[in-house]
């Protein structure tokens, strides 16, 4: 059975108001990783909150921990779904938090953590490869959020489970996303892993 949740009637009529639409038909497993796409304004936050809240849909992000100990702005992230992560660790933050997915998925608690491919609102030349480690290293759903501004909708109705081959799934990826346009049409990274650095 998908996961619902029980939202925000306030937020569903907020986003009425303002022209925005969602679907959602629920989650297929208790732990995932959700990536937005396109991520091109701050506007995506103001839009997507709303969203997060109508549906009544739990996610985390990862943050600095550093930025936790700042007073009223850490219990403001933590209330808004943040989780502080140490950048420091040995294993890094993608490390990090592929070990805190697989204690959840063994545990049979819930988590999911939404990330931004690009990593950056600007235009760069592909997508960060931090959430491709973290859905492959953990074995957890990866939901495709398709954020088109062209239509004023919010998409949580695609996933898919990463097989290792990039070519593949970065293929599957782009053809779940034609057609979106973010809020700055032209700042859109393409979908495809950022190009390695040339050594000189």
């Amino acid at each position: 059975m998908p996961i619902q949740f029980k939202g925000s009637r306030l937020a569903r009529a907020f986003l009425r108001v303002i022209g925005w639409r969602y679907v959602f038909n629920g989650l297929p497993a208790a732990q995932g990783v959700i990536v937005g796409y396109p991520h091109t304004s701050n506007w995506d936050f103001v839009v997507m909150m709303p969203v997060k809240w109508a549906i009544g849909l739990q996610v985390q992000f990862f943050a600095k921990d550093s930025l936790f100990r700042i007073p009223l702005f850490g219990r403001w992230l933590r209330w808004i779904g943040g989780t502080p992560i140490d950048r420091s660790s040995p294993k890094g933050v993608v490390g990090e938090m592929v070990n805190v997915l697989k204690e959840h998925k063994r545990d049979g608690r819930y988590l999911w953590l939404a990330l931004s491919p690009e990593g950056t609102r600007k235009l760069t030349q592909g997508w960060r490869s931090g959430f491709y480690q973290l859905a492959l290293g953990a074995d957890v759903p990866l939901c495709l959020l398709r954020i088109d501004y062209a239509k004023k909708e919010a998409h949580f109705d695609q996933y898919m489970h990463l097989t290792g081959d990039v070519e593949a799934d970065y293929a599957r990826m782009g053809k779940a996303y034609e057609g979106v346009r973010g809020f700055h049409a032209t700042q859109a990274a393409p979908i495809q892993p950022v190009p390695p650095r040339s050594t000189p």
